[in-house]
């Protein structure tokens, strides 16, 4: 056939919109219907036979159904949910053969020949066997350094191209409004601003890699009453748009190429049958091109609502719902069509935007045997993930003596229930490890130590339970011992015993997920360390040898008051495989603690919620215990002591129509160390608002190096968008009035400027 004879469609010098208008006039409605699922698991789609692995006849009979397939989801997912690991699954070389094989017969055993979406998790990395691990993304909140999270970004999305996949599915839009949820981890943190400035680096790094990114979830998840795993939440429209979409609107502004509707209901309607967020505020507002997906058995939900689900079918396409996942109703549309004819037109535009996706990102265009060995990269993509673990493990407290830990101690206890596992240091979402690989905190201390220094190991405890059976092994080797290096916390480790839910959460409250204390479906009611934690650190502190703590954790767990305790206390969320070797770079100080905290971290459960930007009624507290948190937004030491100067304003006063001005504040470190400091700009409204004003609200952030007994200066832009708030109409305007801009090391240690914005004669 000459390139003269070629449909439209197969024109690469057609536009993207002239392709899908012939494509799509050229489809039965079966083929329509075909590519608007996504209903088969992807390890269903293959098996491992003597001569390698070979396409199912699962897989095959699924395409010849619907004349294609519209998407296929984890062809690669590996973990105990799925079932996949190293004896079955596909590794990096498997995966990008049986990623163009699966390309290969949609595409010549089809009579159009349309490509099919290849659909991977990438949470923290490619969720694969062989993918590597990046540290979960509460640990990239705590770095505040979306420069950094591209780049990570970029390498893990490369490293998931290689494999042959389009479509990366990650969490990005979810805020910890509640560390009762066990998604906590899944979050960049609880703040709208640090999470957006984030989402924009993902889809900047994705897109550079060639992958298209669905963000996750969309919208509101994280404020589930209650901290419960999908359950409904108790917002209004105000809260929603102030908080809960601003990392949305910056990722679809950056160009995400989809979002996925999540499982909690919104004003009584679950947000994937929701119209007013997937089309009226998604589309018609923000000018969203891209695809919305279902997540997973979403649709299906919507039978308790319908009764029937070739109706729930429709109300999710009615809605925007574009792309379904694992359901049973979105494959019946022929018959929702068939009962409605007009819903033809809804289900022309949800195809034409899958069409569009495949077009834009080239399917049409390449060889199905394109992809590469997916081992390719993979150095790099492993040195940014301990970049990113070293950036992330935040100093919460220290007396200033015993860290960084001095090369001439002679023995090292480092004990604890996470001091010596890899799997506990990587959460949920994660595939296998080849066993062997990883450091944990306890190898990443053995490699430090200077010649002549001795570490010994307890394990003290487990996760949880209150059994002390090896508290006296421990109190043992902390008492001959010049420090404790005491690795508490928690772990999303999915086991096999795990027992999961259809749309793979684990079955929590009855056994059957045990040593889980985080991941998804694993909600706790108590944040507190669990009761034999908190036994092992009395018992090891009463030992009189100073106690380093280090928490390896999914949530930020309630903390008592530590002073007289521990000698200094860490956090370094779920690090990764490698990131004990962090760990103990920043304990001996090759490197200098520099992560702040992306939450609050709290007393106790009771007084939750704790979020810093919360409403300012000036409540005065309750009477049994602070309504403060423990450690505040934004806070994080070094092994230095810094001081701030008062923000200086290049104006005092500007106008509504134009609030641009300059805001600098000097930072000066007075110790004898390098100060990385990441100096932070909030606004409070003092007065003029259409609303009741939040207590504070970041609105930007930027790093210094300073050197010992210098002096350094930070420089914030101030505009329209630094000092916008959402008006009665809920649109982003500067408001007059009077604001205090603030600046300091964290949301609690603030100096302030007042700035008057009046409205123009």
């Amino acid at each position: 056939m000459t390139a003269t004879a070629l449909p439209r469609y197969r024109d690469p010098a057609a536009s993207v919109t002239e392709r899908v208008r012939d494509l799509l006039g050229r489809m039965t409605l079966a083929e329509k219907v075909g590519q608007v699922n996504q209903r088969l698991y992807g390890w269903h789609a293959y098996r491992r036979t003597a001569d390698g692995h070979r396409l199912t006849d699962r897989f095959t009979d699924e395409v010849a159904a619907f004349g294609g397939m519209g998407a296929l989801y984890g062809l690669q997912r590996a973990d105990a949910w799925s079932g996949v690991g190293f004896d079955d699954g596909l590794d990096a070389g498997d995966g990008a053969r049986m990623a163009a094989a699966v390309q290969r017969h949609v595409m010549e055993n089809t009579r159009l020949g349309i490509p099919v979406l290849l659909v991977e998790e990438m949470p923290h990395g490619h969720q694969a066997l062989d993918g590597t691990v990046l540290p979960v993304n509460l640990s990239v909140g705590a770095t505040w350094d979306p420069g950094l999270y591209a780049e990570a970004a970029a390498a893990a999305g490369a490293e998931l191209r290689a494999r042959g996949a389009h479509l990366a599915l990650v969490s990005a839009l979810d805020l910890v409004r509640d560390p009762r949820w066990g998604r906590a981890e899944e979050c960049f943190g609880e703040d709208p601003y640090l999470a957006a400035r984030l989402t924009e680096a993902l889809v900047e790094g994705t897109r550079q890699a060639g992958v298209g990114v669905v963000l996750k979830h969309f919208a509101g998840q994280g404020a589930t009453v209650g901290g419960r795993n999908s359950a409904a939440t108790d917002l209004g429209a105000r809260e929603l748009h102030e908080i809960h979409l601003v990392a949305a609107r910056a990722g679809v502004a950056a160009g995400a190429s989809g979002v996925m509707a999540a499982y909690n209901e919104f004003d009584g309607l679950p947000c994937v049958a929701n119209r007013h967020l997937l089309t009226e505020v998604l589309r018609e507002r923000w000018g969203f091109e891209g695809l919305v997906m279902a997540d997973g058995g979403a649709i299906d939900r919507l039978t308790r609502l319908t009764g029937d689900p070739v109706a729930a079918g429709a109300l999710a396409l009615r809605a925007g719902c574009d792309l379904s996942l694992w359901d049973d109703c979105f494959p019946r549309l022929a018959e929702a069509v068939a009962r409605e004819p007009s819903l033809v037109a809804e289900l022309d535009t949800a195809v034409a935007r899958v069409l569009a996706l495949k077009f834009r990102l080239g399917l049409f265009d390449q060889a199905p045997a394109a992809a590469g060995d997916g081992r390719s990269g993979r150095r790099k993509v492993a040195e940014l993930a301990e970049r990113v673990a070293r950036a992330s493990v935040t100093l919460l407290s220290h007396d200033g003596e015993v860290l960084p830990l001095s090369p001439a101690l002679r023995r090292i206890a480092v004990i604890g229930p996470n001091a010596d596992s890899v799997e506990q240091q990587t959460g949920d979402y994660t595939a296998p490890q080849r066993p062997g690989s990883g450091v944990t905190v306890l190898e990443g201390v053995r490699a430090f130590i200077p010649p002549g220094t001795e570490v010994v190991h307890a394990h003290g405890c487990e996760l949880v339970g209150d059994d002390l059976t090896g508290v006296p092994e421990a109190v043992a080797a902390a008492s001959g011992a010049d420090v404790a290096v005491l690795v508490l916390g928690g772990s999303s480790a999915r086991r096999p015993d795990t027992v999961f839910d259809a749309n793979g959460a684990a079955v929590a409250g009855t056994g059957a997920s045990p040593g889980m204390t985080c991941g998804e479906g694993v909600d706790l009611a108590d944040i507190a360390l669990p009761a034999g934690q908190r036994a092992l650190l009395d018992a090891v502190a009463a030992t009189g040898t100073p106690v380093v703590v280090v928490l390896v954790q999914g949530r930020p767990h309630a903390l008592p008051d530590l002073h007289g305790t521990a000698a200094a206390v860490l956090t370094a969320w779920y690090p990764g495989p490698d990131g004990g070797r962090a760990v103990a770079e920043v304990l001996f100080g090759v490197h200098e603690p520099r992560g702040r905290l992306p939450v609050s971290v709290p007393r106790s459960a009771a007084q939750l919620p704790v979020f810093y930007n919360r409403k300012d009624h000036r409540y005065r507290g309750y009477v049994d215990q602070s309504h403060h948190p423990r450690h505040a937004f934004g806070h994080g030491l070094s092994y230095t002591t810094v001081e701030y100067g008062p923000p200086r304003l290049s104006h005092d006063s500007v106008s509504t129509r134009d609030p641009r001005l300059t805001c600098r504040v000097t930072v000066r470190n007075t110790g004898n160390r390098p100060a990385h400091e990441t100096v932070q700009l909030y606004v409070r409204r003092v007065s003029g608002t259409t609303s009741w004003p939040r207590v504070r609200e970041l609105r930007g952030f930027t790093h210094l190096l300073v050197a010992p007994g210098a002096q350094a200066e930070a420089v914030f832009s101030i505009d329209d968008d630094t000092l916008a708030s959402l008006d009665r109409d809920l649109a982003w305007v500067v408001e007059p009035g009077v604001l205090a801009v603030e600046t300091g090391p964290s949301s609690d240690r603030t100096q302030h400027a007042h700035l008057d914005i009046t409205t123009p004669e």
